[in-house]
């Protein structure tokens, strides 16, 4: 397994700085879900320990509203749906 230090410091910057979500995250940078989120999780642990902990409690955040997150995309989504169907 390649640990490519400079890329996860990026990525842990990048998550705390514009406090997104894994995946706009992932989309960021290019590359899949999983991939970012053992970056920032799983490898940012043995290289950085102070950023990992301020990245955990931001994950724990999101883990915390993330009923409420899915219940927005789902209302979007059919408001959209019912406005197309009224044109």
């Amino acid at each position: 397994m390649k640990v490519d230090i400079d890329r996860i410091l990026k990525e842990a910057d990048y998550l705390l700085t514009n406090k997104c979500t894994v995946r706009e995250g992932a989309k960021q940078f290019g590359i899949s879900k999983s991939t970012f989120h053992s970056d920032v999780v799983y490898k940012l642990k043995k290289i950085d320990i102070k950023k990992y902990e301020e990245v955990q409690s931001l994950m724990d955040y999101h883990f915390s509203i993330r009923h409420i997150r899915g219940g927005e995309a789902t209302r979007n989504k059919f408001k959209t749906a019912r406005s197309s169907l009224k044109r």
